[in-house]
């Protein structure tokens, strides 16, 4: 634009040249959205050197009186300084004015569309160890909560200008993902030992004593009934009512009902092998006669050989109808013992297999507690890191 200069008798030369400049600056996005911007301009002539024109700044720092304040960015100065510059080519000096632009960017549109749901969302992870194994939701919340982040990822990319150096936000990001990607392997891993069947074999001594014990007290895991002060669960000494045996507390059997059933069963069982074991060394059931037994099973017996002794009677058959036997037959012993026998031992092996599952769903569960905390932990201090820079 053409403009007047004004000239004053002391020969003083004054030229007021309204100009608008762009400059372009290189910018640091190593701690995005809590960086700093330093943008220099440098005002100078390459025709004149010093000893033709001379440049003073009238003011130590750029005037902001008609600065329009923006929404993204905080102006903290602009200050001046004078150079003078000598170069290899020319002996004259040559001497510029350089104003420095102090920027700092406003973060807090960041942090609450950014940055908090990202901390939120981190939170989630170690919750997913906390989820019950038999809701069959566990891995599926990790990986909800591992797209929830790549979403807020392509979000940041596109919120910052393409630079080589990775941002702070989006190192945290790529921390967080990591993380629950390892999480979510882990939780594979514990589900896979939680639905350990009946064909599992037994914990090792070591994992007994380290898990089950120790680990299993630090992280207050107990089983159903049992509590802080005695992890063993206390006898029922009275008969309890007859409850649902299909209840289940977080996925794991009422324990001590089936105990106290299997408990009653074996003595049950018990004593009635003992007296089928004395009455099957003597021969003789006084509590039954020929009435009671099936003729068939005595003609089985009189078939196969066997020796029924009676009481009275002209004939050794009972075919003939005059004689009462009171001997039971010896098969039909035999055979009742075998049944109960068959009934102890699925009993007992139920009893073992059930007490073998329940020990690796309790070794599932303490592993869950432990990787909860130290999860926990780790979004707490890289949480704690990224909002440190803020403040």
């Amino acid at each position: 634009m053409e403009t007047n200069v004004v000239i004053r008798h002391d020969g003083q030369i004054m030229w007021d040249s309204p100009a608008i400049t762009k400059s372009s600056c290189k910018v640091d996005v190593s701690f995005f959205p809590f960086d700093s911007q330093q943008c220099r301009m440098t005002f100078g002539s390459w025709t004149y050197n010093g000893n033709q024109i001379d440049i003073v700044n009238a003011l130590d720092s750029g005037d902001l009186t008609d600065f329009v304040e923006n929404v993204e960015w905080e102006v903290l100065g602009m200050p001046s300084k004078k150079n003078v510059i000598l170069y290899g080519c020319c002996s004259d000096p040559y001497p510029d004015i350089t104003y420095t632009l102090l920027l700092k960017r406003r973060a807090s549109f960041y942090i609450f569309n950014l940055l908090l749901p990202c901390v939120m969302i981190s939170f989630l992870a170690p919750l997913g160890f906390y989820l019950p194994a038999d809701s069959g939701e566990k891995v599926s919340l990790g990986v909800t909560v591992l797209l929830a982040l790549t979403v807020f990822q392509l979000l940041v990319a596109e919120s910052m200008p393409p630079s080589e150096n990775v941002p702070l936000i989006g190192k945290y990001y790529i921390a967080t993902m990591t993380m629950i990607t390892a999480s979510t392997a882990m939780t594979i891993f514990i589900m896979n030992i939680h639905h350990c069947g009946p064909e599992a074999k037994p914990i090792p001594i070591w994992a007994k004593k380290v898990i089950l014990e120790y680990m299993a007290r630090i992280f207050f895991v107990y089983e159903v009934g049992e509590s802080c002060l005695s992890p063993q669960p206390p006898v029922q000494t009275e008969p309890r009512p007859q409850q649902d045996e299909g209840r289940t507390v977080n996925g794991q059997a009422r324990k001590e009902d089936f105990a106290l059933k299997v408990r009653r069963n074996r003595d049950g069982m018990a004593q009635k092998l003992q007296e089928d074991h004395e009455d099957l060394e003597q021969g003789v059931s006084p509590s039954l006669s020929m009435g009671n037994v099936p003729t068939n099973c005595y003609n089985s017996c009189k078939e196969e050989g066997k020796h029924v002794s009676l009481d009275r009677g002209e004939s050794s058959d009972c075919g003939g109808g005059k004689g009462c036997c009171k001997a039971q037959c010896l098969c039909h012993n035999q055979s009742l013992l075998r049944n109960i026998e068959f009934i102890a031992n699925y009993y007992r092996d139920q009893r073992a297999t059930q007490k073998r599952t329940g020990e690796w769903k309790k070794v599932a569960k303490v592993m869950d507690r432990f990787f909860m905390w130290i999860f926990f932990i780790m979004v707490f201090f890289m949480s704690l890191l990224i909002l440190g820079k803020a403040i």
